[in-house]
């Protein structure tokens, strides 16, 4: 009759926790960013190097560097998901926090213990065993929601790491996109310089000949030795900074240096077109706005916990088994034992400790709310830096384009002029070295236009998506996990 008595009076105050838990503390909501109507450098025509988005058009999600239509590129970048170390770390931080939910959410459940036990004890000659089944189960009733807000801000807490493992990938194959165009970009400049320096041959040739016919100087051979030396140098010094760009692609692909060969190839002569979406949805589109979402809600959270702490914890548990001699009747009335016990507690004075706590959640959230406003910001500028660059760098190149045609026909007359005696030989070599000066300020600007395509890819997102961070079902699974112990690997 008292066990039915405790049985019930277990019921009814589970009952009553399950029906009357509230959740206590503020309820979450988005803050509020400032997201302008249409990004100003777009204007009211779309540049070179981009376009105006179309309704389902976007960069190809995960894959966003296949617009450059680059095998040996494409094929660096996946690499970064297979070794890529940095990534690795990053991939490990998401299943801690991953973890850290699982956690939380034990909480939720009653804990069980079993401690079976056996006994011999005798006197003289007999002896008496003695077979104990025990057991016992404590559980915290979530009353007013501290450990409900503890899984929400780990579920936050989560999905941010899985925005950061987002951005972190989307940093690592922008960079080694950017690697690669400036490794090609030293390609087309070595070859240019080699170019050049057979053009300053075949002038050193013109003023050997004119000096030994005796209507050149021989301070003119010694000039074009000179231009062609320095050139033949410069040619030189390319080959080191191509191969320390080699060296960073490999890093970023999480290889050693030795084991990458990259063959040369061309500097792509113009970017592809990067579409651009509204403002708004930059929100949606960038893992670091995410991320700093995401802390935003995980700090509120916080506070919803804090505030629980001012409120008093219910505490359930009971204990029960049986005791006896296994070879008679253990199972026998006389045999049981049980206990339930129903006990809460509350803080009646901690020198102002949980105000504190509370102050410091809600000064902490206040810090999330100010850096996700900022990380905002700072996405609106780098797009529009990524858009103002295509369209500053498209008509820059052009006129680029117009002072090498110049440059090129300016040198042709000074050699005609100088065959003929009318020009001095100075006259070639400043004209030759701003031939030479535009020629590399063009590929200057064919290298930087690709290299701000990746810049604006990645400033909106890279294809990137919001929708494709882990929900909270993902992260708490239905089922209870079995705690079966730690794992023991082979070596152990």
């Amino acid at each position: 009759m008292m066990r039915a008595r405790g049985l019930r009076l277990v019921g009814v105050l589970t009952l009553a926790g399950l029906t009357s838990a509230c959740l206590v503390g503020p309820d979450y909501a988005r803050p509020s960013a400032e997201t302008p109507l249409a990004f100003k450098e777009a204007g009211s025509s779309p540049a070179p190097g981009w376009r105006v988005a179309k309704p389902d058009d976007a960069v190809a999600r995960g894959t966003w560097w296949s617009v450059f239509r680059d095998p040996v590129l494409d094929g660096l970048i996946r690499a970064v998901d297979v070794d890529n170390q940095t990534l690795r770390q990053a991939i490990f931080r998401y299943e801690q926090a991953r973890a850290v939910v699982q956690q939380a959410r034990a909480q939720l459940f009653p804990t069980v213990i079993g401690a079976p036990s056996i006994r011999q004890s005798g006197s003289g000659n007999e002896a008496r065993t003695t077979l104990t089944l025990q057991g016992s189960a404590s559980w915290e009733l979530d009353l007013f929601g501290r450990i409900r807000r503890q899984i929400e801000s780990g579920t936050a807490s989560a999905q941010a790491s899985a925005a950061s493992l987002a951005l972190i990938r989307l940093t690592s194959q922008a960079e080694l996109a950017t690697n690669y165009f400036q490794l090609r970009y030293q390609e087309s400049l070595q070859r240019l310089l080699n170019d050049t320096v057979a053009g300053y041959k075949r002038s050193l040739a013109i003023t050997q000949n004119q000096y030994a016919a005796g209507v050149a100087a021989r301070s003119d051979v010694i000039t074009a030795q000179t231009q062609l030396q320095t050139t033949e140098a410069s040619a030189i010094a390319v080959e080191l900074r191509r191969a320390t760009f080699a060296h960073a692609i490999a890093i970023l692909s999480g290889r050693p240096p030795s084991e990458i060969t990259i063959p040369r190839g061309q500097l792509a002569a113009r970017p592809p077109g990067v579409p651009v979406s509204l403002p708004s949805t930059l929100l949606e589109r960038r893992p670091d706005i995410a991320q700093a979402e995401r802390l935003v809600q995980a700090q509120s959270e916080q506070i919803g916990v804090a505030v629980a702490a001012f409120y008093p914890s219910v505490r359930l548990s009971a204990s029960g088994g049986l005791s006896g001699d296994p070879a008679a009747a253990l199972f026998a009335a006389e045999n049981q034992f049980w206990s339930v016990t129903a006990a809460a507690t509350e803080v009646l004075f901690d020198g102002g400790a949980r105000s504190a706590a509370l102050q410091t959640a809600r000064a902490a959230y206040e810090v999330a709310v100010a850096t996700y406003r900022q990380t905002v910001l700072t996405a609106f500028r780098e797009v529009e830096d990524g858009l103002s660059g295509a369209r500053i760098l498209a008509r820059q190149q052009v006129a680029q384009q117009a002072a090498v045609a110049s440059a090129t026909r300016a040198v042709e007359i000074a050699l005609n002029e100088y065959r003929a005696g009318t020009q001095n030989y100075t006259t070639v070599v400043t004209a030759q070295a701003i031939e030479l000066s535009n020629r590399v300020a063009a590929l200057q600007i064919q290298a930087a236009r690709l290299t701000t395509a990746v810049a604006l890819i990645r400033a909106l997102g890279g294809g990137w998506d919001v929708r494709s961070l882990p929900t909270r079902d993902e992260l708490v699974e239905a089922r209870l996990p079995v705690d079966k112990g730690p794992a023991l690997h082979p070596e152990e």
